[in-house]
């Protein structure tokens, strides 16, 4: 269902683009673009409408499973978190290459021996003398992802 409304989502796009190649009609005596706008308008408006009803029906029925999630995620071994580490590796003042090459080379042991990506990167001096243990263990801390879901939920009303 989340495949068919990302599909959806692409025709809907590309109506807009087809109104934005309209605009600069309006103030011509052309009217090439009403029948582009009777196409895309009543097509969009019932696209829209199936997307809503498929979404709405998609996140009703919805079943999570958090500790499944949780599995999921400790499966790739703290890989994800290595985008967060190599830009806090440039804060704190080398290049983007050198924390790539760095981070990469601590990446590379996780796969080869088996080891999570957090024990590989406390392991390598050059990244513990840039950026301190408690800033790492603070990187590779699921929850701050996740900091913001009550603001979330409240804007939503949730």
């Amino acid at each position: 269902v989340s495949e068919r409304v990302s599909g959806l989502a692409r025709l809907i796009r590309t109506n807009a683009l087809a109104a934005l190649e309209n605009v600069a009609l309006w103030h011509e005596r052309d009217i090439s673009h009403s029948s582009v706008e009777r196409v895309i308008f009543p097509d969009s408006t019932i696209a829209v409408d199936y997307m809503l009803y498929l979404m709405g029906n998609l996140i009703q029925n919805l079943q999570v499973f958090p500790k499944r999630m949780m599995h999921n995620l400790k499966l790739n071994r703290g890989m994800i978190f290595s985008q967060a580490l190599m830009l806090r590796m440039v804060q704190e003042g080398i290049t983007r290459e050198d924390a790539y090459a760095l981070v990469q080379g601590c990446a590379m042991r996780v796969w080869d021996e088996g080891i999570d990506l957090l024990d590989s990167v406390l392991e390598n001096d050059k990244i513990t003398k840039l950026v301190n243990e408690d800033k790492i263990r603070e990187i590779f801390d699921y929850n701050y992802y996740t900091r913001n879901i009550e603001k979330i939920f409240k804007r939503l009303g949730l």
